[in-house]
């Protein structure tokens, strides 16, 4: 296994750090933090620089708020100065570990995202029920409050494994030990805060274990993961219901995670797969019935914006534009027509 060394001075090299602003900023810049970062730019860049080097870099506070995505998420917003820095991270460590990633984990990766997890689903479904002509199984798990009992010491073990830089290490403990989840304890101490760029990848250095167990030791050709849900398909009934404990065996027994009692299901085929926002059949895939209804409710919801002067007809249309990209990779050509009808006869 290849190991890095030296890894520190490219990430707090100024450089990287004013790099990772501009990357941050983008569609930002109208933020009122973001705004105030921005009018003395190089003053706080140099000065996160001297702090970073001095090892006098303190990860600051969260604030907290809720969003439905569409269930409802607790997000932690770091400060602008620590966003930054997540960035610059993220540039030098993201190539470090996306190659040992397998192919088939599409969340946050470049090139990867919901819509390619679907699609690579599909093709494994159609593989396994040989061309919709035979029964086809889907085995589909969720671990129950992943972000919040991601073990912080088993993370910073594995990325151990690869960074051999003390001061890379040190403030990789800084950024993971600056959040603590609900699940934490006298003992251990756990969670990642959803806010975070760096969770991203971190969540999948943490995850990529179960890959490769799942790949490697399990042998599973057609299994599909998306951040903490994740889909393993076979022909067989009873060779899936016999995973399950190897399953569970080993994300406690490795990363101290639990499968969500209520989320682990085997179905055929024919009656619908759901993953991702999605629904696949045989010869079609639906949009999740509750996605539809949300669709619906939030753009009746900007009409009356709309109608009321709290936002404008562009703003609309983009909602309207967005959903219907989400909808052209399903067969959902009536609900299409439906919401465009809604916004232009309003």
């Amino acid at each position: 296994m290849r190991v890095y060394t030296r890894l520190f001075n490219k990430i707090t090299d100024t450089e990287n750090l004013f790099s990772a602003w501009d990357e941050f900023k983008c569609g930002k810049r109208n933020r009122p933090d973001v705004l105030a970062f921005e009018e003395n730019i190089e003053q706080n860049i140099f000065a996160l620089h001297r702090d970073l080097i001095s090892k006098k870099y303190k990860h600051g506070a969260y604030s907290s708020f809720y969003i439905y995505d569409p269930k409802l998420r607790h997000i932690h917003k770091a400060t602008v100065r620590d966003r930054v820095l997540h960035h610059a991270i993220f540039k030098i460590l993201n190539p470090i570990f996306e190659p040992t990633f397998i192919s088939h984990s599409f969340s946050c990766r470049v090139g990867k995202g919901t819509h390619k997890g679907v699609e690579v689903l599909d093709k494994m479904l159609r593989k396994v029920s040989r061309n919709y002509s035979q029964t086809a199984y889907a085995l589909k798990c969720d671990v129950r409050k992943f972000f919040d009992s991601v073990d912080h010491a088993i993370l910073i073990q594995l990325l151990r494994r690869k960074i051999k830089d003390a001061d890379t290490l040190w403030l990789m403990e800084e950024i993971i030990e600056s959040f603590t989840g609900k699940s934490s304890d006298l003992f251990t101490r756990k969670g990642l805060p959803i806010g975070n760029l760096t969770s991203q990848l971190f969540a999948n250095v943490y995850m990529n274990e179960f890959d490769q167990f799942m790949k490697k030791e399990l042998k599973i050709g057609n299994y599909v993961r998306y951040t903490d849900d994740f889909i393993a398909v076979s022909e067989s009934e009873d060779f899936l219901k016999k995973l399950i404990p190897k399953i569970q065996d080993f994300l406690r027994n490795n990363l101290n995670l639990e499968l969500h009692p209520s989320k682990v299901t085997i179905g055929k085929y024919r009656r619908g797969v759901d993953f991702l926002g999605y629904v696949s059949f045989p010869h079609y895939r639906s949009l999740r019935k509750r996605t539809e209804r949300r669709m619906i409710r939030k753009l009746d919801e900007k009409i009356e914006m709309v109608k009321k002067g709290q936002i404008t007809d562009e703003s609309l249309r983009q909602t309207l534009q967005s959903y219907l990209g989400a909808l052209s990779h399903a067969t959902a050509r009536r609900l299409s027509l439906e919401l465009s009808n809604r916004v232009w006869f309003k």
